[in-house]
């Protein structure tokens, strides 16, 4: 990177990386007297892929499901386009241009391929239910519309030879796939993934990393993710911020982090003796 951390700048591989698009500011999250995320703070910037990392339990996946709406804070505020944005329900924050992958994989196992990821344009559906019934006119140049869009998700993932299987005949892998291509379906400005990489193989891991960064690249969309194979982390990150035990630890570039001594204690463990 270049000219800074905090945006308006150009990565070593020529990426451009713009000013922030979402500030998380002092976010408190409790469920009951338990301490989930503790006065957290830290920024993602537009075209940027940025990683969460830290041990189990540190509150990675909590603070996703704030930055998508499933969970509200007691406390702070989810600053996002400038705006502070109120208390949304996660259909909302989707139509503000938010998308994601899930930890455990959230696929409808008796559909196709092709069916699932045509789930991920609801938010694009601007036709109501009668008039999909009938199929004609404005419902019927909207599906097609739809179908042309998702069938070059489903090109540029590589997935054409299973577009009709039903997803409860595919690996692991291609299920992980198949539910980035719905996420992409909707054609997010701000893509999260919870753990892409987990339970994959060094081949599925190699291929799931290529299609992120073309996604960033190709696309321009900016990424958050939390991943544990920090091999991963280091090469895909444009900056990662580190949690443990609902704190932040460490936030900056790859190589900071890397070098950041609590965040060396942390995964080691030293600092928990």
């Amino acid at each position: 990177m270049s000219n800074g951390s905090e945006g308006n700048f150009v990565t070593t591989d020529g990426r451009n990386i713009g000013g922030v698009m979402m500030e998380m500011k002092n976010i408190t999250l409790r469920f009951g007297g338990v301490v989930a995320l503790e006065n957290i703070s830290f920024n993602i910037l537009e075209g940027e892929v940025r990683a969460i990392i830290g041990p189990n339990g540190a509150g990675k996946s909590s603070m996703l499901n704030v930055i998508s709406g499933f969970y509200i804070p007691q406390e702070g505020e989810v600053i996002f386009q400038g705006s502070p944005r109120p208390s949304l329900k996660p259909f909302e924050v989707a139509h503000q241009g938010i998308a994601r992958t899930f930890q455990n994989i959230a696929l409808f196992e008796g559909m196709s391929v092709l069916d699932n990821v045509m789930t991920g344009r609801l938010t694009k559906m601007k036709t109501g239910i009668f008039s999909q019934m009938i199929w004609a006119g404005k419902a019927e140049r909207e599906e097609i519309e739809n179908r042309e869009a998702v069938e070059k998700i489903i090109d540029f993932l590589e997935i054409q030879a299973i577009r009709k299987t039903p997803v409860s005949r595919l690996p692991y892998g291609l299920k992980k796939r198949v539910e980035l291509a719905r996420a992409l379906a909707a054609e997010p400005n701000l893509l999260l993934l919870d753990e892409p990489m987990a339970g994959m193989n060094v081949e599925e891991k190699q291929d799931m990393s290529r299609f992120i960064l073309d996604v960033n690249s190709e696309f321009g969309t900016t990424i958050a993710l939390i991943e544990h194979d920090m091999g991963v982390v280091m090469d895909l990150s444009d900056r990662v911020v580190v949690m443990d035990y609902g704190r932040k630890i460490g936030d900056g570039t790859p190589d900071e982090v890397r070098n950041n001594q609590e965040v060396i204690d942390a995964y080691l463990g030293v600092s928990h003796d």
